[in-house]
């Protein structure tokens, strides 16, 4: 995109007269929403993103028909009431679309065919698993009984910046928290992994661990509960148009409220002068001027390549020095592998299951860090996924990011090779699954942890950043609370997105509200912003243009 006969984007002083400039680098949904909401308070903004695509990790790609949607699994805030809700309807985000809800959050299957379903009925919950292990029940009991009590709360603390509070919302948000303080406390102090090896029921003690398609490792029972609670409620569905589609109406609502975005505009660094940030240079040499810098890319390079680091402090030393390597802290990075099949996929399978494999099969997923593959039957989440009457698999599983960036860089055929070998894992394994299915396949598309890292930046290709409930957990609280996502020493810069504000798609939004409430306060303007209009019914024609992120892919009888 060229600019704008006398912009003064181009110039260090603005108009003036005119209202306050802000750059923001990164396309993401953090980057969208504080570009929505700087527009709706009275700024000018503009957003450079060096991929073809809005949405980072939130996004499609798409072959032979087939479309590819890599990221949204659940989203919270998808049914109407809640201030989640509310944030995606400022944004657009929802414009338009119908929601899909499941009945189940997950099913579980072991290596025998035994088989655990996550009903996010409680009632119903409990009775099938009672029904499993009679031994059990006492525990089963336990936890059906918190899941009934977490569907009575509603707790979604995304509308004001943290030190923005007003009194009247921390006295609301208190009214909600201390009657419910002993199972908040409760549920957050226990790990999964000691609630689950209570359980007598083996595929019991295994299954819980997953509920969350793959185990996260680490996480208390706080999140499970919540988020199924959520489910149950319609309030974690799947939009229409899932992941891009999520973006697209984002960017267009971006782009409604007057918001300009130049893609294919890579961020080389942050232009300060005399300890104030005032623009950036792209990598093709251009320099572009504001009176606001937000960035919303990746964590480490905005603090370590952008900023030089040159301004940090004792929290971001502790995530990026202390933290960003240690195990347990990032999010895994994942290998996808789309599976485009002819024909219908079986009736009687859920929407999304974890199959626990034995060492043999675990073996040959090259860099997985667990025992396990999630198959997710995509074209039951929205219209538009697979051509018609065809239907499209999406298999997934955590990896190690090292080996896959280090085979890319240092040989190319073996890293192609080591992707033709996931391939043909899951075509042969979904064929086992499904008898017939292999002559039916058309393609496998694979997706490897270097992937994600070339195309959104992300460190170590992880798609949610830090780690809830990790040692990065608080430090990244106070970042956006204490810190109000700014930096000691560099005025005019904030951060936005998962890296400060950790991972979820409603919390990266959230971190685009915050950051622009913190610069209206600072700027002595008024933060507003309401809800949008839509236009009329979603479509697939909203996509877009869709790229081919790589050249190669599995073929059916080709190996190519």
């Amino acid at each position: 995109m060229r600019d704008e006969a006398g912009s003064d984007w181009g110039r260090r002083e603005r108009t003036p007269g005119s209202e306050p400039r802000v750059i923001i680098v990164g396309a993401g949904m953090a980057g969208l929403s504080t570009g929505v909401y700087a527009q709706m308070s009275g700024m000018r903004t503009r957003i450079f993103e060096k991929h073809v695509l809005p949405g980072g990790c939130c996004t499609a790609w798409s072959r032979d028909g087939y479309l590819f949607d890599y990221c949204i699994e659940w989203l919270i805030g998808t049914a109407e009431g809640n201030d989640a809700n509310r944030i995606w309807c400022e944004l657009g985000a929802l414009d338009g679309k119908s929601v899909t809800n499941f009945e189940l959050f997950n099913k579980v299957v072991d290596e025998s065919g035994r088989s655990v379903t996550f009903f996010n009925d409680p009632a119903r919950l409990e009775e099938h698993l009672t029904r499993l292990s009679p031994a059990d029940a006492r525990l089963i009991r336990s936890f059906c009984r918190d899941l009934r009590r977490f569907t009575r709360i509603e707790l979604y603390p995304f509308l004001t910046a943290p030190a923005l509070r007003t009194v009247r919302e921390r006295a609301a948000t208190l009214r909600t928290v201390l009657p419910a303080f002993r199972l908040f406390w409760r549920t957050a102090a226990t790990p999964m992994h000691t609630f689950a090896d209570r359980f007598e029921d083996p595929l019991l003690r295994r299954a819980f661990r997953n509920i969350f398609f793959q185990d996260p490792e680490g996480f208390p029972l706080l999140p499970y509960l919540f988020n199924m609670a959520a489910a149950h409620h319609g309030n974690a569905g799947f939009p229409q148009g899932g992941s891009l589609g999520l973006a697209r109406s984002v960017e267009e609502r971006y782009t409604g409220l007057g918001g300009s975005i130049t893609y294919r505009a890579r961020t080389e660094k942050v232009l300060v002068e005399n300890g104030r940030a005032i623009g950036v240079e792209l990598r093709n040499g251009r320099k572009y001027f504001a009176d606001h810098v937000v960035s919303a890319c990746d964590g480490r390079t905005t603090i370590r390549e952008l900023l030089g680091g040159r301004w940090t402090s004792p929290r971001i030393d502790r995530l990026y020095d202390d933290l960003l390597e240690k195990p347990g802290t990032l999010f895994p990075a994942v290998v996808s592998a789309f599976v485009g099949v002819r024909g219908p996929l079986p009736a009687e399978d859920a929407h999304s299951t974890t199959y626990l494999l034995d060492a043999r099969d675990a073996a040959r997923l090259p860099g997985a860090l667990q025992d396990s593959l999630v198959v997710q039957l995509r074209s039951r989440y929205s219209d538009g996924f697979a051509p018609p009457g065809k239907s499209v698999v999406h298999c997934t599983y955590f990896s190690d990011y090292t080996s896959w960036q280090t085979l890319r860089r240092s040989d190319r055929t073996a890293y192609r090779a080591q992707k033709q070998q996931v391939a043909d894992f899951v075509r042969e394994f979904l064929a086992r699954r499904w008898p017939g299915t292999a002559e039916r396949i058309e393609l496998v598309d694979v997706a490897s942890p270097a992937t994600t890292r070339r195309y959104t930046g992300n460190h170590n290709g992880s798609i949610l950043a830090w780690k809830a409930f990790s040692d990065a957990d608080d430090v990244a609280s106070r970042l956006v609370g204490k810190d109000r996502m700014r930096l000691p020493g560099l005025s005019g810069f904030s951060m936005a997105g998962q890296w400060v504000g950790m991972g979820g798609l409603i919390r990266a939004a959230s971190t685009g509200r915050f950051a622009v409430q913190y610069l209206c306060e600072e700027l002595g303007i008024g933060f507003r912003a309401w809800e949008s209009t839509p236009s009329g019914p979603w479509h697939t024609g909203k996509l877009g243009r869709l790229p081919q992120l790589d050249r190669w892919t599995a073929k059916e009888g080709t190996g190519a």
